[in-house]
Order: structure tokens, then sequence, then C-alpha cells
């Protein structure tokens, strides 16, 4: 679907609320009263009146939506839109795009999505070979905000550089990688590994503890996984079958033997700050990463991802 076919099948109000009804019913909407599973629908009040009780609910209630007064067509424009593009799209430019004087809603709208996306990805687990390494993501936390909630770069200046920095956010990153039997000659070029599903999960601390309990909510137990040597790892073969290290100084060598793991860093770190310049709160960094987790996993799903999310947008309450 295409943005003009999203304006042909979404011309107006009436056409995305008959659509999101119809998705609503059919996910097995249930009576939260009597769990009675047949409906009316009254179009004047937006609701729907239980047959056996005759208790009401309105259409956004039990969803992302929910006490949110944005249109139906607001909301499925930004999910077409966040599910149109491969990269990720700013706040702002979805603003000019709805034609919205204020920016508040559509951030906080966009948040939610994002959070929906991580939700339904926390539902799966890493299976089969997995390559795991740790990130490190610029972004500002509130002591670098002013009153106005805008980056003070001087304020900021005291702070440590580097891997330490107080500026970095920790970031666990884990993808299935299965090695490649008998590559082609027109696949010579590409990675000796192929990739499946991705996560990546912001960490207070790198420590052992830490990395087993993200690990071990993630990833299945009968997993291998490959690691370097970052003392970080030295438990996960308390909790997983296998666990391999490799230990290899050279980084472009290193990037041959942990080619997906270090692409997704390197690819989230791109999409932050071609989109986002970098200037990303401590309190909502997480939810990009669902963005990009999701979209990624789902490469392949094309048109029927706008579906996808929508059904996860719904079966979702915002909490």
């Amino acid at each position: 679907m295409t943005l003009s076919d999203f304006h042909k099948q979404f011309p107006d109000e009436k056409s995305c609320v008959d659509y999101f009804k119809a998705q609503r019913l059919s996910t097995d909407l249930t009576c939260k009263s009597c769990s009675f599973k047949d409906f009316t629908f009254r179009n004047s009040k937006l609701r729907f009146y239980c047959k056996n009780c005759n208790k009401s609910f309105s259409l956004k209630s039990g969803t992302v939506m929910e006490h949110s007064n944005l249109s139906f067509m607001s909301w499925l424009f930004c999910i077409k839109y966040m599910t149109f593009t491969k990269k990720s799209v700013s706040a702002l430019e979805m603003q000019r795009l709805l034609g919205f004087k204020r920016y508040e809603p559509v951030w906080f709208m966009m948040h939610k999505l994002r959070i929906v996306m991580g939700k339904r990805d926390a539902l799966y687990e890493l299976k089969g070979n997995i390559e795991i390494d740790e990130g490190f993501f610029e972004r500002i936390d509130e002591s670098s905000l002013d009153s106005k909630n805008e980056y003070n770069k001087e304020d900021d200046s005291s702070q440590k550089r580097g891997r330490g920095s107080q500026r970095q956010s920790k970031v666990l990153v884990m993808t299935e990688s299965k090695k490649v039997k008998n590559k082609s000659e027109k696949n010579k070029h590409k990675p000796d590994r192929s990739v499946g599903y991705i996560k990546m999960i912001v960490m207070d601390d790198l420590k052992a503890n830490s990395i087993n309990k993200a690990v071990n909510e993630n990833v299945d137990q009968h997993t291998e996984v490959l690691s370097d040597g970052y003392k970080g790892y030295a438990k996960l073969k308390e909790i997983i079958a296998t666990h391999l290290v490799l230990v290899e100084p050279n980084k472009s060598k290193s990037a041959k033997q942990f080619p997906w793991v270090n692409r997704v860093i390197s690819n989230s770190k791109k999409m932050l700050i071609g989109i986002h310049h970098n200037v990303i709160n401590e309190k909502y960094i997480q939810n990009y990463f669902n963005e990009f987790c999701y979209k990624f996993n789902r490469r392949y799903f094309g048109n029927l991802l706008f579906d996808r999310l929508v059904v996860a947008a719904i079966t979702n309450t915002w909490d």
C-alpha cells in the first residue's frame, strides 16, 4: 500500500472508524463484565454495547488510543507512515505531515506506538545461534536540559567522554545469527552468517548478573551464544546451553566474526544521528530501539506491517 492507496482506502474519518471497528471485532472482543462476545455498535457515540448485559465501552477503550483526543485518521496515518518508511521518522516531520499546530500530541502518539512495538517483540524469544555484544549510544539526561526542555551543551561539558561517559547509554544487542553453509558464488560478498530476529535492551549496567537477567528473559535456554571476551559475559554458561567466546583484537577480523551484531549497532546509530540528531532523552531511548528492532524483525512483511501494527495497537492497553 502506497500513501496514495492509503488515502483512497481512508478518505475520511468515517472510513477510519469503520476499519478500526472491524479490526477490533476480529480480535475476539469480549465484554469485561460478563465475558459475552456479541455487541451492537452505535456510530453516534462510537461505543460498543454488550447484547447480554448492555454494558458499553468506547471504540478506543482498551487500546493504545485510549484517552487520546486525536482522530482515528491521525492515528492510522501515523501507523501507516511509521511502517511505510524503512527508517525512522521524527515527530517534527510527522507534525508537518499531519498539519498539527502542536508538537506534543504527535510526539506522545509516536512513543505510544513505539512502546507497543516493544511489547509485541517482548513476546518472542531469540533461538538457535546468537551473537551478543554491547553498544554505547550517545544521549542526553535531565541535567542537560534547561527550563525550556532544550539541550544545554555548557552544562554537559564537564561530563566524561568515551565508553564510560555519563552521556552513553549502555545497550545489550543480541541477534540470531546462523552459519551459512555452501555459500554460492553470487553471495560471496555477503556475511558468512544469516540474520534472524534481533533485540536491543537498554541496561543500567553491563555487569554479569544484569546481562544474565536480560538474556534469561529474552533468549531460549537451548541456544548457542557467541560473544567476545568481555567479563560481563562470564556467567552466561550458567543459563544457556552453549557459550562460545571469541577474542579477536583485530577490528576488521572481529567484524567478520560478529557481522550482524556489529551491523545492527552501526545502523541503529545512523538512524539516531540522521533522524533524531542524537539529542534523545535517556528516558525514551529504549522506545527508538523498539521501533528499529520491530521493523527489522518484520522487514519482509511488506504491506502486512500496517495491519499487524494496528492489531498490536488494539490489543495492547496503554499503561
